[in-house]
Order: structure tokens, then sequence, then C-alpha cells
């Protein structure tokens, strides 16, 4: 059994590069990407989800959840990376690259606080899974899915972590050390008009 992990679905700002605030909901679009993955999961039967309480990753996590008729738990631990005042900005308008910046941006996060915040959502994760009978479907978001894949999780041989992660990309890892993942990144179900936009930068 396995703890399947899943990116929300696109937004408006995420399809236009803009960092962005809390309450960002899902477009059109990434509702109906939530519905194409939530299809896809429920032919696993999963056993619980467990999401961040940000809404585009809620509103993903609702989809799975309601798809399947499962319970939904909800966490901070699981939040993308704060990026304080730098939200609601234009990623292109900055002159730098916050997303590989250690240092926290004004009223932010810096990496190492957010890698530690994503090594207890680990924890928090595998915690669940072992109290279930089958697999745990986590909905969270383009850094912290990065973020596992560099610090916890053994790739395939010869992958290396995406610096990228698409819309409702599906990735699916072993609940016991080393924590082998078996598919990375995977979109699949995502078809004709609900196609990821590569243009799209995944963890702002």
């Amino acid at each position: 059994m396995s703890i399947i992990l899943v990116r929300h679905g696109e937004t408006a700002l995420n399809a236009s590069r803009v960092i962005q605030p809390p309450d960002t909901p899902l477009s059109a679009r990434g509702a109906g990407q939530a519905q194409a993955v939530a299809r896809r999961l429920a032919d696993l039967t999963p056993a619980a989800v467990l999401s961040s309480d940000l809404a585009r990753a809620l509103q993903t996590a609702e989809a799975i959840a309601a798809t399947a008729g499962l319970p939904l738990q909800t966490t901070g631990l699981l939040h993308e990376r704060n990026f304080g005042d730098l939200r609601g900005r234009s990623y292109d308008s900055l002159g730098y690259d916050p997303i590989h910046d250690e240092r926290a941006p004004p009223g932010g996060e810096s990496m190492d606080a957010f890698r530690l915040r994503v090594d207890e959502a680990f924890a928090r994760m595998l915690a669940l899974r072992a109290s279930l009978s089958g697999p745990l479907v986590v909905v969270s978001h383009g850094l912290v899915i990065r973020v596992l894949l560099e610090r916890r999780l053994r790739l395939p041989e010869g992958m290396s972590p995406p610096q990228r992660l698409a819309n409702t990309s599906v990735t699916v890892f072993a609940p016991e050390p080393p924590w082998q993942a078996s598919l990375v990144n995977c979109a699949v179900h995502l078809v004709g008009d609900l196609s990821d936009d590569h243009r799209a930068i995944a963890g702002i």
C-alpha cells in the first residue's frame, strides 16, 4: 500500500505567473483537472485524504474525497512556502527568483524553515498512513512535493527531482524506508483542454 502525492489544480494566478495569496481558488480549468485526477485515484481505492487547507489544494482534495467517498483531513503543515509580501506580485516583475532563494522574503518563510515544516508534514502523513488499511492521498503544492522528492524519497534509478510539477500530477511512494517512489509527476489523466500549461510555474 502506498502514499499518493497530488499537486493542486490550476488557478488563474498560477497560469498568469503570479505569486499566490493563500485564498486563491481553482480556475474552471483547475476544477476540471481536479475532477480528472479524482476519477483516476478512485480506481486505486484509497482509504483517506490528507490536504493542505489553502483553497487551491483543499478544493482539489474535496473533489478527490467526494468522488471516492473518503474522509478528508487538513493540516497547515502541507501549505506552500510562504512568500510573505511577495504574494500577489508577478513573478516575472521581481527581477530575481524567490523560489530558489534560501532567504526569507519580507514577511515570509526561509527555505530552512520551510524544509523543517515539510519534514513535519512527512512525519504526519507516515503516521496517518500507518493507521489505514489502504493508500493515503496527500494533496499539497509544488514546492512541498519537490522538497519531499529531494530530501525524503528514493527516486527511480537515473531520475532527478523535476524542477516543475504539473497541476494535479501524481507521485506515488512506499510508506516505509527507503520510501521508494514508483511514479513521479505523472499527469496522464490530463488530456485536451485540461492538459497542463508548461508556462505556469510550480511553487508560487
